[in-house]
């Protein structure tokens, strides 16, 4: 690694960004200075050279103060008043803003979304114009009727706008550890969110004619236009396939297509890298050699077209990755001075990095680069120990990649997505070279033909959609496999930091290993033979002086030719490999990978205390709870609800927010729940269970507990439908039972609720209003007790005291209980003083949604839930609320916003 001073000192470049972007002032002087006393120990004992030392310790520093400039500049222009208490409040300016377009425009269904360079603002109600040159904002301008769709495709990247709405700050998180959007954003230089009402709200004019924008406008048509051939030559959801996977333009993507890919860590495929870049200069290779170019005039046209590609394919962080490796590779071959694949992979990561320093927190720049790395230093030691003849080369080849590729984006997959497939690897395997070498071809083919000749084009696009077909069916069968499905839990960076030393070091083994088999001694030195015989080249002195880690692993070995290699063994004969080492080093190798995989898939096996967290879901509820033994019950998941009128279908967009998909399949994802002990549906209104139908299809549920009606519903029908199909056992909830999760965790059931609207000559009864419906039941943990009422209302609260104290007439309710689940949001229907008289709560939660339309929660039932001494703790000011049981029954509580 010595011998690669750029690879240094792009290493610390990265450690200089890093440390910045995530310690504080004292911690970067911390970390540099670390960095100094290695650097300093390397040239006392004459590992390196002064000017190596200094250039990376400057990479650092540069890196560093660079990160720092940038994070100090990324601020709003808009003065302090402006800026909202959080996300409990939420605040908005009537505006109007004047600027440009700075992006493609993105219509879905009634919304149409763009980024805008804004020039001033005046705020309605103040006479004077504010100056925010330069401040980016992100527009979203919700379409009045169907007739404006034309005119917002009329919009392009360049054009100055006008525009009035309103001017909001994006989100924070408001559950541990969920989606913090303002924070996102910042990543991309908006601060803002700016929404308007119709088209009519924006106005346009000609932008300047000769800039970038204009000439990215023109990009944008011709990707348009691209898209458009798509269309016409494949067939529905094959269309938004063949789209992304030619042309990077990932808007019309299927997302449960997508999904299934996502499960089985196939999404690479679907993003514009290396092999596009590498297909598309080979084509123009060709199209070069036919007009009889000369090399060094074919590589500098080649290395101009690669831009234009780039910007072609979306300039995604993956492709402008491998577009300014190609360039660099090209340029150095011009100059006969091509190194090798590492280097072009450092200065690429120097070049985003330097132009973009926020590029360091993007997931695809992260997986493409460190993927890219592990293929060149890991293929090379672990292919060396596979067959290698003729006839199996090339199979071994491709599972050697394939093995290398999933091993190093494992940590990163399971940090970020929480997820990962047991057939990943089979997969992979199978569809990465087919779709690689000849769905994607002939997709690109294809369109290339179509514009020459029509019959041609839909020739190939017929091979295509046959393919498309097989592939959509492979991956439909292996991501139906739940079996092979794991969840896990969000780790630490020290987690991936552990793992990628692991995977490190298993390599380093692996190739030490090899080139100790294959080293015979001599008395002029070591050399290299592969059948272990000895070769008549003596080895020089100055390769003797070499070390094994210098070696350059993207250089194929040459088989006649000493390896610079250091041998601990005398001359006086043949080192023999011992065959009980040989076979224990691949079990050594696995070894060390596996004690932190188990570490990061069961993180809390010591950890016996017990968790109760309301979920911030909007105005709904949905309850995780983790018993002492680490067992999880759902207590609904969330819905919102949608009013759509006839002939409002073209206001559906292709992948709608759903609380259940968005937010609580991620948060249980991220928490490590590997399946659902216990799903109790409190009733079956779709603000409790519309987003369970996520949950079910993607997280093991092992029994439902449900109050044994029916609602005429389209989302209650998908959750039970669901239900039967995965053979979940649904039990019904009845007045006295109880359910002993484990020792220390007991469901107590308060009651049945009222059946005067029930008919009972039905099966299931069929009950459209479900409110005095909800199941009621106690939790204990511990010796602490919760009560959870669902949308219980008055008249089921009366119905379900006296059932109580009917089946329990030797117990008076003289404790208090610790935490009432406030019913049906905080509602004018529910909370009553004899309610709260009997439990006498030491606290409670109201799960409400934050400007919802229904004045939730009540100020009566806030007043009489203060008048009782109860201490009052709401999702929509709040976010989660999340409890902590400890093993000597201490009660702590937390919640994820802290207002002040």
């Amino acid at each position: 690694m010595l011998r690669r001073p750029l690879v240094l000192f792009t290493i610390c470049w990265l450690l200089g960004s890093c440390a910045a972007a995530g310690l504080e002032s004292r911690g970067v002087l911390l970390a540099g200075g670390s960095l100094a006393a290695a650097w300093l120990a390397m040239l006392l004992r004459q590992r390196t050279a002064w000017p190596l030392a200094v250039s990376c310790l400057l990479a650092f520093g540069i890196a560093a103060g660079e990160r720092v400039w940038v994070d100090s500049h990324n601020v709003s222009s808009l003065p302090e008043i402006l800026i909202s208490a959080g996300p409990g409040t939420t605040t908005s300016y009537e505006a109007e803003v004047t600027g440009a377009i700075s992006s493609s425009v993105e219509i879905d269904g009634d919304r149409v979304q763009f980024r805008m360079t804004a020039n001033d603002v005046r705020l309605t109600g103040e006479q004077a114009v504010r100056d925010i040159s330069g401040e980016s904002l992100l527009v979203q301008v919700r379409l009045a009727a169907q007739t404006e769709l034309a005119l917002a495709a009329r919009w392009q990247r360049g054009e100055r706008i006008s525009i009035a709405g309103e001017l909001t700050q994006p989100t924070e998180a408001t559950n541990f550890g969920g989606f913090d959007y303002r924070r996102y954003l910042k990543s991309q230089r908006i601060h803002w969110l700016f929404k308007a009402s119709g088209a009519a709200s924006l106005h346009t004019s000609a932008g300047a004619r000769f800039s970038m924008a204009s000439m990215l406008s023109r990009i944008d048509a011709m990707r348009t236009a691209l898209g458009n051939r798509m269309d016409a030559l494949y067939p529905g959801e094959q269309s938004g396939y063949m789209k992304g996977l030619v042309l990077g333009i990932s808007d019309d993507l299927d997302p449960d297509r997508f999904r299934q890919f996502s499960q089985l860590g196939l999404t690479h495929i679907l993003a514009i890298s290396g092999l596009h870049v590498a297909v598309f200069l080979y084509v123009l290779s060709g199209l070069l050699r036919l007009l009889r170019m000369t090399r060094e005039r074919m590589l500098l046209l080649m290395i101009v077209a690669v831009p234009f590609y780039v910007l072609l394919a979306g300039a995604s962080p993956s492709v402008m990755r491998a577009g300014i490796m190609a360039m660099l590779g090209l340029a150095a071959a011009r100059m006969d001075k091509l190194k090798d694949g590492l280097h072009l992979l450092a200065a690429a990561a120097l070049i985003m990095l330097a132009w973009d320093p926020y590029m360091l927190s993007n997931v695809g720049f992260q997986l493409s680069f460190l993927v890219t790395a592990g293929l060149i230093l890991g293929v090379p030691p672990v292919r060396r120990w596979l067959p290698s003849g003729p006839r199996t080369k090339a199979l071994f080849d491709l599972i050697t990649v394939t093995i290398v590729a999933q091993a190093i984006s494992f940590p990163l997959t399971v940090y970020y997505f929480n997820q990962f497939h047991l057939l990943s690897l089979l997969a992979n395997f199978v569809l990465v070279p087919f779709i690689s070498f000849i769905v994607m071809p002939l997709g690109g083919a294809s369109l290339i033909l179509d514009a020459i000749w029509h019959p041609a084009g839909s020739l190939l696009a017929m091979a295509a959609i046959l393919g498309n077909k097989l592939t959509f069916g492979f991956v439909l069968k292996l991501s139906q496999i739940q079996s092979f499905r794991m969840i896990w839990a969000t780790p630490s960076l020290i987690w991936v930091l552990c793992m990628y030393t692991a995977i490190a070091v298993s390599l380093t083994t692996l190739r030490s290993a090899f080139n100790r088999r294959h080293l015979v001694p001599n008395e002029q030195g070591l050399e290299y033979d592969s059948n272990n015989e000895l070769q008549g080249s003596p080895l020089s002195a100055q390769s003797q002086s070499l070390q094994a880690s210098d070696l350059t692993e993207t250089q194929p070995l040459d088989r006649t030719e000493p390896i610079p290699f250091i041998s601990p063994y005398s001359s006086e004969g043949a080192y023999k490999p011992n065959i009980i080492i040989r076979r224990l080093l691949p079990l050594f190798c696995l070894l060390i990978l596996v004690i932190p995989l188990l570490w990061a898939y069961y993180p809390d096996w010591k950890d016996n205390d017990a968790y109760v967290s309301f979920l911030d879901v909007g105005q709904g509820d949905s309850i995780l709870i983790r018993t002492s033994s680490g067992k999880h019950i759902l207590i609904d998941g969330g819905g919102s609800v949608v009013f759509r009128k006839p002939g409002d279908e073209w206001r559906e967009r292709r992948d709608p927010f759903e609380v259940g998909q968005k937010v609580v399949v991620p948060l249980l994802q991220q928490r490590g729940v590997h399946a659902i002990d216990l799903l109790v549906l409190s009733h079956l209104d779709s603000d409790h269970i519309k987003g369970l139908t996520a949950v079910l299809k993607q997280i093991p549920v092992k029994r439902i507990l449900w109050n044994g009606t029916y609602k005429p519903s389209p989302d209650a029908q998908s959750v039970l439908q669901t239900a039967v199909e995965n053979h979940i056992p649904l039990y019904r909830a009845e007045g006295g039972l109880s359910w002993k999760m484990d020792e220390h965790a007991t469901i107590e059931l308060i009651g049945a609720a009222p059946d005067t609207t029930i008919n009972q000559t039905a099966f299931i009864p069929t009950v459209k209003e479900q409110n005095g419906q909800s199941v009621a039941l106690l939790l204990h943990l511990y010796d602490r007790t919760f009560i959870l009422t669902g949308d219980a209302d008055k008249a089921e609260e009366d119905f379900l005291l006296s059932q109580f104290q009917r089946l329990h007439p030797e117990q008076q309710q003289n404790k208090s209980i610790d935490v009432l689940k406030v019913s049906h949001h905080g509602s004018k229907t529910s909370s009553s003083e004899a309610w709260l008289a009997y439990w006498h709560p030491n606290m409670a939660v109201i799960s409400v949604g934050r400007n919802n339309l229904y004045g939730h929660p009540n100020t009566n039932v806030l007043e009489r839930l203060e008048t009782s001494g109860t201490q009052v703790k709401r999702t929509d000011l709040n976010g989660e609320v999340q409890f902590r049981i400890s093993e000597k029954n201490q009660l702590q509580m937390r919640q994820k916003v802290v207002n002040n």
